[in-house]
């Protein structure tokens, strides 16, 4: 009769985040709520954050009913102290911080080869309102958790495949403040490092979420969309949900201060 023997790489260990407290920005809709369902459905503590409150309430209760230990948190990226009073939130409950997602960011509209987002109609007011959210936004949250959150944490930023590549069929300000953001991955991985913290980005590519639905001409610009991904569709939400597991359990013990593009192939298309 052989004894037991628990396996440390099993999928249940590996990929364990039971008890971890967590927080997600942009949590309301799109691939914030699918990061905030999956940490939360496989038994994380998580605060939602998201400045839109009727939609993050009615993410929480969601969550809340399938018997998920989840919280709501009216959160403004762009302001620093909105950031860090629901941050001081999730940090004192349960046990502390050790995972966060800095997701949240909005649109830039559409890129050149629409004809409207070419370089002399850029809008400067909605330039620094993309640039005040995706990136600065994205460094408040950042900050606020590294400087809360438990030796060994982790951190993962939303980037984009726009921010990695020359994009036309998104807007200047998108494909800047993604390309930003990745690199401040990299420096806060570095620093953050020798207390165990791992920071990493996904870089999605063309998903279903509410910035590609609410795209003025959305219909043409979806059409685009497609064309530019191999697989030759647009992927759900909930189809991000393994890589974020991945990011944020011990799965990912040994990776800091990488990004991970997940586009269905745009990235190697050619047509």
């Amino acid at each position: 009769m052989t004894g037991t023997h628990e396996n440390p790489s099993a999928p249940e260990r590996l990929f364990d985040v039971r008890g971890r407290g967590a927080l997600v920005t942009g949590a309301a809709s799109g691939l914030g709520q699918a990061f905030a369902r999956v940490l939360a459905r496989n038994g994380a503590r998580v605060t939602l954050a998201d400045v839109a409150a009727e939609s993050l309430a009615a993410a929480v209760d969601e969550l809340a009913d399938e018997g998920c230990e989840v919280r709501g948190a009216v959160v403004d990226i762009r302001d620093r102290a909105s950031v860090e009073r629901a941050l001081d939130a999730a940090s004192s409950w349960g046990d502390g911080l050790d995972i966060v997602f800095a997701n949240a960011g909005i649109s830039a509209g559409r890129g050149h080869h629409f004809g409207d987002g070419v370089l002399a109609r850029i809008d400067d007011e909605r330039w620094a309102q993309v640039l005040e959210t995706n990136l600065t936004g994205t460094m408040h949250t950042v900050r606020g958790a590294a400087a809360r959150m438990n030796d060994g944490g982790r951190i993962v930023v939303t980037s984009s495949v726009a921010g990695h590549r020359a994009d036309p069929l998104v807007g200047y300000a998108y494909s800047a403040t993604k390309a930003a953001v990745s690199h401040l991955v990299r420096n806060a991985a570095a620093e953050l490092a020798p207390r165990g913290i791992r920071v990493n980005a996904i870089a999605p590519g063309s998903f279903l979420t509410g910035i590609g639905r609410g795209n003025a001409g959305n219909g043409e610009m979806l059409e685009a969309l497609t064309r530019a991904t191999a697989l030759d569709r647009l992927a759900e939400p909930e189809e991000i949900e393994g890589l974020a597991l991945l990011l944020a359990s011990p799965a990912s013990s040994h990776i800091t201060g990488a990004v991970f593009v997940i586009d269905g192939g745009v990235m190697i298309h050619t047509t």
